[in-house]
């Protein structure tokens, strides 16, 4: 075999290889692949490092685990047409997992109800439970992108508390969120979402959830 032949065998096919992302080295990671490193959310960053403080200030409090922070959001649609149309259903349990970026869980009756076809087990809604990463991403989509787009927006009532330290809010349909595709939606489709926090009192949830951007009306 000649050395231009031998040559040929032996570099690799560029064509095959091009555009390729190069392979960590194996001997330099101890033969392990490097861990793939996930950005922090920039609100679950800015209440780290600038709203803590001011919350540490503002209550007195030099215990950072006293202070009020975000435990988890719910988002729940219930869909009543799905009684007479589980297509409905789907096309709900579609548009959540795409804001939401996990699988809903399908909500059943708990009792029947004559006068509106409704038995007891039957899929009327579903809903989704947030937490940490996916928690802080959803919210900044949801006071950045989604309140803005509302028709005569002007504010969240700043009242929507339930006494415990949790905020509910209803959105009359799911298209103020811009990833979704109108194209693939027939009916608007409304939600409930609760903010769940860890706060002592609404006033300290309230406090809270200025300084994260929540665009409450002056009471």
């Amino acid at each position: 075999m000649s050395a231009a032949k031998a040559k040929k065998t032996t570099e690799p096919d560029k064509a095959a290889t091009r555009g390729r992302a190069a392979k960590p080295d194996k001997a330099a990671t101890g033969g392990r692949a490097e861990p793939e490193v996930i950005a922090t959310p920039r609100l679950q960053e800015k209440y780290e490092k600038e709203i803590l403080p001011a919350l540490a200030e503002k209550f007195g409090r030099s215990n950072r685990l006293s202070l009020p922070r975000l435990e988890k959001i719910v988002i729940n649609m219930g869909v009543g047409k799905a009684i007479a149309e589980k297509k409905y259903l789907e096309e709900a349990v579609d548009a959540l997992k795409q804001l939401s970026g996990q699988k809903p869980v399908i909500t059943l009756s708990r009792k029947s109800i004559a006068n509106f076809k409704l038995r007891e087990g039957m899929a009327i809604g579903c809903k989704v439970t947030l937490r940490a990463r996916r928690m802080y991403e959803f919210l900044d989509r949801l006071i950045s992108l989604a309140l803005p787009r509302m028709r005569d927006f002007r504010g969240l009532d700043p009242g929507a508390f339930d006494g415990h330290g949790n905020y509910n809010l209803g959105l009359t349909e799911q298209m103020v969120f811009p990833e979704l595709n109108p194209d693939k939606f027939s009916i608007p489709q409304g939600m409930n979402i609760t903010v769940v926090t860890s706060a002592r009192s609404d006033e300290e949830a309230r406090e809270l959830l200025r300084r994260l951007g929540m665009p409450l009306r002056a009471a």
